[in-house]
């Protein structure tokens, strides 16, 4: 029964943190940004079956606290299940030959964390809209025009063409950028999460290095259902353009990833990182294509087994 009552203790502080977002200051928006992390310490720590507690013990709260179905359906969605989800794929292993567990690798669960993200944010989009693409649409609008009006603050910077055609692409991008920042805090959350359970003892596998992060090939096909994606209207789209967006952060771990395992033991290592992180938060944009870029031709090339890395062979895994 352990399970049980930590899943449900998890859920409420889950639901809790959600629910203060209703309160509309900078404070409840960074704590019901954390409501993913409960879940995910007490899947990885009491078994996953703990994490589905949590869900659907958060999710009662929530529609018993607010009144709202919609808004219980939305926790389960959107917090409960994601962070479950991977807590049950971090925690896959089997029995090897010689005894040893065969744990998940790392870099699968880095694409699925993308995956995940950019499933989340297009049912996101469904619920917050009653399902009404038009609806969504109009939402993502105003948020770019909100952005649009800071970044061009007196009528007369930008001509009215140039500041309508931004709306237009940052109202299309929407979900791209949304599965881009949520990709990277899902990401964050779960290896957070491993890094507490295992400092309590309680994770049953070894957490890997960030340094030995590597995305298999096969993800080279997202790219390219992304691409057929967005070729269709509505939400369909939209998830094309959400996992272009987080295929995106997700390359650029594993960029950031190959500089970290490219430079263990060299001098001045420290110094390189604080100057990458400085250009990554300068540059942004530019950066980020870079990383990204290098962390897909270290997928399709293998860079650190080429050039004398130390990354593993990934052992067998299920075919999940």
């Amino acid at each position: 029964m352990n399970f049980i009552v930590t899943g449900i203790g998890a859920g409420l502080v889950s639901a809790l943190l959600t629910v203060v977002v209703v309160k509309e200051t900078m404070l409840a928006v960074l704590l019901a940004m954390l409501a993913p992390l409960p879940i995910l310490i007490v899947a990885l720590g009491w078994n996953h079956r703990s994490g589905l507690v949590a869900t659907l013990a958060g999710g009662l709260a929530i529609a018993a606290f607010t009144t709202s179905f919609v808004s219980a359906i939305g926790f389960v969605a959107i917090t409960g299940l994601p962070a479950w989800w991977l807590a049950y794929l971090a925690l896959l292993g089997r029995q090897g030959a010689d005894g040893t567990m065969e744990w998940y690798p790392t870099g699968r669960l880095l694409a699925w964390v993308a995956a995940t993200a950019a499933i989340t944010i297009v049912a996101t989009g469904v619920i917050s809209s009653g399902g009404d693409y038009s609806v969504f649409q109009g939402k993502s609008r105003q948020i770019s025009e909100a952005f649009v009006a800071l970044a061009f603050d007196a009528p007369e910077q930008g001509s009215e063409e140039a500041r309508e055609a931004l709306t237009n692409t940052l109202a299309t991008m929407t979900p791209a950028l949304s599965a881009f920042g949520f990709t990277f805090f899902l990401g964050l959350y779960l290896w957070l999460a491993g890094k507490i359970v295992s400092a309590s003892g309680r994770l049953p596998r070894p957490w890997s290095p960030v340094p030995e992060l590597a995305m298999p090939r096969i993800v080279l096909w997202a790219p390219a259902l992304a691409f057929v994606l967005i070729q269709f209207e509505g939400f369909v789209g939209a998830l094309g353009y959400a996992l272009f967006g987080a295929l995106l952060m997700a390359f650029t771990l594993q960029g950031l990833a190959v500089i970290h395992e490219r430079t263990q033991g060299k001098p001045g290592r420290g110094l390189i990182l604080a100057v990458l992180y400085a250009l990554l938060f300068l540059t942004q944009g530019i950066m980020v294509t870079a990383l990204s870029l290098f962390g897909l031709a270290d997928t399709i090339f293998g860079l650190r087994r080429r050039f004398g890395g130390s990354r593993p062979k990934p052992p067998p895994t299920p075919s999940i």
